[in-house]
């Protein structure tokens, strides 16, 4: 299935040093109206899917990803964005890059990638299952079990019909990382499977915020488990 996608890079007088959520702020207030900018709905709460506007802070720029329409609302804000104000900090938008693409989501050969963002995996329930694991090998079987739900979920979300069974193996390591101020465990490394997956789509938990987020790896190794 094609899925349409638009990438948004805001280049600033400076390196932003806060995160993604700041970004995600900002921008869901300054456009109110565009309800996939930030997912809350009058009167009826959140708004519980896949997000179609992704925001991440890669190497100190701001970079957005629209999915289907949220490419399309990327469209219609970008050239209304002349700064930026997260935080106590101003950065002034010098450059705005704006490209779209178009993907083939569907299963083939393993294909290894790696998270460029930390993945959140766990919840309060699964953590503590994840805790009572004594041997690498299952907590390793455990994550991948936990991955391959998320990118199942991932799919789902985008009305892609998985019809063949996914086989993921990740290399990970665990991390601390700040979410929503909350301390949690996040992981880092590689994963491969039989799915491919467009660059900087994200997976997990915070994928709005810039959680999970992914690259692939090309003429790489497979993981080993």
């Amino acid at each position: 299935m094609k899925i349409k996608s638009s990438y948004l890079v805001l280049k600033t007088d400076k390196s932003i040093q806060e995160n993604s959520s700041k970004l995600r702020g900002y921008l869901g207030e300054r456009f109110k109206e565009h309800l996939l900018l930030h997912h809350h709905v009058q009167d009826a709460g959140y708004l519980y899917t896949y997000p179609l506007i992704q925001y991440k802070i890669i190497e100190g720029q701001a970079f957005i990803l629209g999915i289907e329409e949220g490419a399309q609302v990327l469209k219609e804000i970008s050239d209304k964005i002349d700064n930026l104000i997260l935080g106590s900090k101003v950065y002034s938008v010098d450059e705005k890059i704006l490209y779209q693409k178009e993907f083939d989501i569907k299963t083939g050969a393993k294909t290894q990638y790696n998270f460029i963002s930390p993945w959140v995996a766990l919840n309060s329930k699964n953590y503590s299952s994840f805790v009572m694991i004594k041997s690498w090998r299952d907590k390793k079987l455990f994550l991948n079990n936990i991955l391959t739900g998320n990118i199942l979920s991932m799919c789902k979300g985008l009305g892609i019909i998985v019809n063949r069974k996914l086989y993921v193996h990740t290399h990970l390591e665990e991390e601390t990382v700040d979410f929503k101020g909350i301390p949690m465990t996040g992981f880092k490394g590689k994963f491969t499977v039989n799915l491919q997956i467009p660059d900087f789509f994200g997976l997990g938990k915070g994928v709005s915020q810039g959680f999970g987020t992914i690259k692939g790896v090309k003429d790489a190794d497979s993981c080993d488990l």
